[in-house]
C-alpha cells in the first residue's frame, strides 16, 4: 500500500519549520521516520503535510551540560539512536539510555530513528519514554510563542498522544545523570529481539529511594514507587500501581506475571549496579 497524497516541505530553519506547522493543522513532522513511514504506508495516519526537519543545522547534538556525573544529557532532535548508543558520554553520565537503546529494534532502524522522535511519537510500548518518565526528564519544543520545557510527567497524556501541540517542534530532550551512589538496570521480554516489548522494566535505585517504569504495560509510561517494599514482595506491589493491558500481544493475566519476574529483577541489578558504582 502506498501513502495517501500529501504535501511536503523540507524547512532549513527551527522557525520555518514552526511556521509550516501553523499553517497547517494536520501536519506531520519527519525526523528519523522509522514510526511515521509506517503507518503512512498502512494508511494508519494520513497527515496533509509532511515537515521534514532534516535540513535544519544543530539539531543532531549529543551533549553532556556539566563536567561532572551530576550533570545531565541533552540529545537533539536529529541525533539517532545509534549515535546516542555509541555516545561514550552519554553512557558514562546516565547508563540507563544506553541499557534501554541496546533493546530498540534493530541496528538498521537504530541508525535512521532519532531518540527524541521515539519520546514524542508516545509509544507506550517503546523503550525511551519510559525510560525519560522514570529519570524526570523533559523534553524542550519550540513553536509560535517560542520555547518551553515539558516535564516528562507532562508529556504522556494519552495512546500514541504526548502534549507537544500541533504547531511545535521537539528540539531536544534532557536526561538527568545518575546521582553518585544510584544504580539502574533495564530489561525487556519479547517474541524476537527487536520487537516490540510484551513488558518491559526499568529501575532506579538511589540509596533507600526504589522506583520502576514499565513498559507495554498501560498505554502511557508507567512508574511506581516501591521504596521500602521487600524483595519477596515487590512485584505484587507493583501490580497493585498498574493496570495491565489485555490485546492481541498477551493477556493482562500474562503480562501481570512479566511484572512480577521482571521488577525483582531490575531491582536487584540495579541495586548491583549501585554497588559497582561505589566502589569505583
Amino acid at each position: 500500500m502506498k501513502p495517501a497524497p500529501f504535501d511536503y516541505r523540507r524547512p532549513e530553519t527551527v522557525a520555518e519549520a514552526v511556521a509550516a506547522l501553523a499553517g497547517e493543522p494536520n501536519a506531520k513532522v519527519l525526523a528519523g521516520g522509522q514510526s511515521l513511514v509506517p503507518l503512512l504506508s498502512m494508511r494508519l495516519a494520513a497527515p496533509a503535510m509532511l515537515v521534514d526537519i532534516n535540513a535544519i543545522p544543530g539539531l543532531d547534538t549529543i551533549a553532556v551540560e556539566s563536567d561532572d556525573r551530576d550533570g545531565g544529557v541533552r540529545v537533539g532532535a536529529l541525533a539517532r539512536h545509534s549515535a546516542v548508543l555509541a555516545s561514550d558520554d552519554v553512557r558514562r553520565v546516565q547508563p540507563l539510555v544506553t541499557m534501554a537503546l541496546s533493546h530498540v529494534a534493530h541496528a538498521t532502524i537504530r541508525n535512521r530513528g532519532t531518540t527524541v522522535g521515539s519520546l514524542v511519537h508516545a509509544d507506550a510500548a517503546a523503550e525511551m519514554p519510559v525510560v525519560l518518565t522514570l529519570l524526570g526528564g523533559s523534553v524542550d519544543v519550540e513553536g509560535p510563542g517560542g520555547r518551553r520545557t515539558i516535564p516528562a510527567s507532562e508529556l504522556y497524556v494519552g495512546p500514541l498522544e504526548s502534549s507537544v501541540g500541533h504547531d511545535e517542534v521537539a528540539v531536544s530532550a534532557y536526561f538527568p545523570g545518575l546521582a553518585p551512589g544510584a544504580g539502574v538496570a533495564f530489561e525487556e521480554i519479547a517474541r524476537r529481539h527487536g520487537d516490540y516489548a510484551l513488558v518491559g522494566a526499568a529501575a532506579l535505585v538511589d540509596g533507600e529511594t526504589v522506583r520502576v517504569g514499565y513498559l507495554s504495560v498501560s498505554d502511557v509510561p508507567a512508574v511506581v514507587d516501591l521504596t521500602g517494599v521487600a524483595d519477596a514482595d515487590l512485584g505484587e506491589a507493583a501490580l497493585a500501581q498498574l493496570e495491565p493491558l489485555d490485546d492481541i500481544h498477551a493477556t493482562a493475566d500474562y503480562r501481570a506475571q512479566l511484572v512480577r519476574v521482571l521488577t525483582g529483577r531490575v531491582v536487584r541489578s540495579a541495586r548491583q549496579h549501585a554497588q559497582r558504582e561505589g566502589a569505583q
